[in-house]
């Protein structure tokens, strides 16, 4: 039986984090299809997704074989360093420290580079398909993962591919009927109830997987989806006044000049992960210091859980603004 408590926020967060990855792969594939041709632009695209699918369908029941806490300490580390690598950047660009994402932007650059390749006399233009397969499958590992993580403990696994299934859907229909970067949709804004979402599962099941017993069990989501926006909207207001001193582009997925494909590849897999590493190893310090200490006999009361996740709040706090005062 699905708890729809549970179920809601997983499905949600799988919705919107994959409505953004795949509106950010429509706006490379509109482009490629525009100036080289759709039909090796949608080959690419199907190729890409059929990838995905099937790492979705081998790593999601794989990991029923895993022991449960060990399962969820280990998701709920990696879904926490994602979900506020997400919160942080969407603070800093609601905040005005690092530019807004913008499609039609990205879409007229994307145009122009490819106008730079000669046309291909063959059936299958290679840049082309090469270019809107890795499109989707670097954009699309981050629905993968989400996906994955949301659905750790095997009942959710349904609800998470749903919400993933039903994005895909509403973005290639509105991209049929477009054909133009879908700039409307409000992306930074999704990033930033994203970011919330997934902190609040990963809070949730890293405080299951060190010792600590959530009071309300699954109700205890919406207290740490409370906190955890009205933290970040204050750290917006708090870092806005340094918004005049820089802006900074932010390119996602860009492959580096002289390095080879496992080691573009493996930066990409790491950059999902960690953008900031003072973030990033503030959390781990903070979760294996709560691991040390209440991994020997669970605590069931509530305190300990609330000084976790506030713990984990002023750790991005601090990040967000020592980034601002940087800029």
């Amino acid at each position: 039986m699905i708890n729809l408590v549970s179920a809601g926020p997983s499905v949600l967060a799988s919705f919107m984090a994959s409505m953004v990855e795949f509106v950010e792969a429509l706006t490379i594939v509109l482009a490629v299809g525009v100036v080289r041709g759709w039909r090796s632009a949608l080959m690419g695209t199907v190729a890409g997704l059929f990838f995905l699918v099937a790492l979705i369908a081998i790593a999601g029941p794989s990991l029923s074989v895993i022991p449960l806490p060990v399962l969820q300490f280990v998701v709920g580390v990696l879904l926490l360093m994602f979900g506020l690598r997400w919160l942080r950047k969407a603070i800093l660009r609601a905040a005005g420290i690092l530019a807004l994402h913008d499609e039609s932007k990205i879409f007229a650059e994307q145009t122009l580079a490819l106008r730079k390749f000669g046309g291909s006399k063959d059936k299958l233009d290679k840049v082309a398909f090469i270019t809107t397969f890795k499109a989707v499958v670097l954009e699309g590992l981050e629905v993968v993962f989400i996906v994955i993580a949301l659905g750790a403990n095997g009942s959710l696994l349904v609800p998470a591919m749903a919400g993933a299934g039903l994005a895909l859907l509403l973005v290639v229909a509105l991209g049929g009927v477009l054909h133009r970067p879908l700039s409307t949709v409000p992306e930074n804004t999704l990033k930033f109830c994203v970011g919330v979402l997934l902190t609040s599962f990963g809070t949730y099941w890293t405080g299951e997987g060190v010792g600590l017993h959530w009071p309300g069990q699954d109700l205890i989501l919406l207290a740490l989806l409370a906190a955890f926006s009205g933290g970040a909207s204050v750290f917006v207001v708090i870092a806005r006044p340094h918004k005049g001193k820089a802006v900074f582009k932010v390119v996602p997925g860009a492959a580096k000049p002289g390095r080879s494909v496992l080691s573009n590849a493996a930066s990409e897999i790491f950059g999902l992960f960690v953008e900031d590493i003072w973030l990033a190893s503030g959390l781990l310090i903070w979760v294996g210091g709560w691991w040390a200490i209440y991994t020997p006999g669970p605590v069931d009361v509530a305190l300990p859980g609330a000084g976790f996740a506030m713990g984990l709040v002023f750790i991005l706090g601090a990040s967000v603004l020592k980034r601002a005062r940087i800029a």
